[in-house]
Formats: structure tokens, sequence, C-alpha cells
């Protein structure tokens, strides 16, 4: 059976600051949770899952060093 190993991305400073002051800004609170690099065992597979970012019912996907953010329903 193969195994994952996750390792845990930090948010690049740039982009934390640009959200907290949208956050701000709109005076809203925001859960922020890291993205993380899973790579399968045995082989040479690895997937980065995106930053997430949740207001209320909304969910924000984003990656470091990309200028997209993307909103799942």
């Amino acid at each position: 059976m193969l195994k994952n190993k996750k390792y845990m991305l930090l948010f690049d400073d740039g982009i934390k600051e640009r959200l907290d002051f949208i956050i701000k800004y709109l005076n809203k609170e925001a859960v922020f949770e890291n993205g993380s690099v899973v790579s399968i065992d045995k082989t040479n597979l690895h997937y980065v899952e995106p930053h997430r970012m949740s207001i209320k019912n909304h969910l924000f996907l984003f990656f470091n060093y990309d200028n997209s953010v993307k909103k799942r329903n």
C-alpha cells in the first residue's frame, strides 16, 4: 500500500498582506489554512494543495506567486 507524505507550504508574505488588507477593508473575518505538497511514496508523483481562505460560506483557493484567486462554490 502506498503512503502519502504531506509537507506544509507557508504563505507568501505579499499575498497574505494583500488579503489581510482586503478583509479589513470589507470589515469581514477570515480563516486561513496553509496549503501543502503531497508526495506519493515509491513514485515520482507530487501534487500541490492550494492555500485556503474561508469567509462565512465562501471558500477561496490560491497559490504562492500567482495573482489569481479561485472561488469554490
